[in-house]
């Protein structure tokens, strides 16, 4: 598998922790269904707690992840709802702490971040889905 990020000329640099393109070479994708604050016994994680949502939601991402023999350097994008504007910072805030730890080289996926009315259960704060390039 090879991932490439493109450097990209006619646009803005990023304006976060995101990368505007990636090519890949891969054998196999994975594409992981938003995930949410629920762990593995159907419990809410941090009910009204966006941190805690987000922590539950890359573990599960993780998990996925490691089922599939793959890690968070397969991902080569995330698509982000949060349900309330006012988590915003908290968002980028939480994002740079987790990125540090699964994303130490810098070259991070591309996302797309969007803030809605509501997820499925107004209970979620945040949701995730994620595709990965296996090799």
């Amino acid at each position: 598998m090879k991932l490439q990020i493109l450097e990209t000329q006619g646009v803005t640099k990023p304006q976060g922790l995101y990368n505007h393109a990636i090519s890949v070479s891969a054998g196999r994708m994975l594409y992981i269904a938003g995930q949410v604050a629920i762990d593995e016994n159907n419990q809410l994680i941090g009910s009204g707690d966006f941190n805690a949502q987000m922590d539950q939601v890359f573990k599960n991402l993780g998990n996925i992840l490691a089922n599939a023999d793959a890690g968070f350097d397969s991902v080569v994008k995330f698509t982000t709802y949060l349900t309330r504007s006012q988590d915003l910072s908290a968002f980028y805030e939480k994002r740079a702490e987790i990125f540090a730890d699964i994303y130490r080289d810098g070259r991070y996926p591309i996302n797309t971040l969007v803030v809605i009315d509501q997820l499925a259960r107004e209970e979620w704060l945040i949701e995730i889905e994620a595709v990965a390039a296996l090799p």
